[in-house]
């Protein structure tokens, strides 16, 4: 067996994972976010990537004022949330079994005037797609690595654009295969990096159908 040894910034980083709650302030709305690593595991921690995704959209990476904007693998929330405080027209998604976990999040955070602008859906990668239509902007945090989904996320993504929808990828580039799944996406779209996150190290990728014009 194997002894694997993390150093303090390492074990720190595990610990936050299983606090009940992190606590964020975007938009100038501070957001408290449940956590339940326990029972939900990946689907119900705030990962780095969805931090760096929300201070992009905060900064003004894109224009989501009135824009539709769908999130995948929304987990806890946090990204949904966000582009909602910024007037985005939210619909956050993610398996069945997360869909509660991550209800209680959207309730529990936007103000009551807001609650109109998500919706809450259930979305499994290239299964249902007829339920859905197109979107401005989509939208996904540390969602490419498992490989055995990435044809289905692609199939996904490729449904809900259009030849204007502009499309934010944040992730971490762990594994030779993450690379596949961008060179996967380039057979379809204009893929370009704007942002780089060296302290947490992550990236933020943005894609456009080849051939389509930003209007964003």
């Amino acid at each position: 067996m194997a002894l694997m040894l993390y150093d303090d910034t390492v074990l720190s980083g595990l610990k936050r994972f299983h606090n009940p709650s992190e606590t964020y302030n975007f938009a100038n709305h501070p957001i408290r976010i449940k956590q339940n690593w326990k029972d939900l595991g990946v689907a119900a921690v705030v990962w780095d990537a969805a931090v760096v995704l929300c201070m992009f959209l905060e900064a003004g990476g894109i224009n989501l004022q009135g824009r539709s904007l769908i999130e995948l693998g929304a987990g806890t929330g946090l990204v949904g949330i966000v582009a909602a405080l910024l007037g985005a027209d939210v619909t956050v998604t993610d398996r069945e079994v997360a869909l509660e976990f991550l209800k209680t999040n959207v309730h529990d955070n936007l103000p009551a005037d807001l609650l109109h602008k998500m919706s809450v859906k259930p979305l499994e990668w290239g299964k249902g797609l007829e339920n859905f239509s197109t979107f401005d902007v989509i939208v996904g945090a540390d969602i490419i690595y498992l490989e055995e989904t990435f044809q289905d996320l692609l199939k996904t993504i490729l449904h809900l654009s259009t030849e204007n929808t502009v499309i934010l990828l944040s992730c971490k580039i762990r594994y030779q295969r993450d690379h596949q799944f961008l060179d996967m996406m380039r057979q379809h779209f204009q893929v370009v990096q704007v942002l780089y996150d060296e302290k947490v190290d992550v990236h933020i990728f943005k894609a456009l159908k080849i051939g389509q014009r930003e209007e964003l």
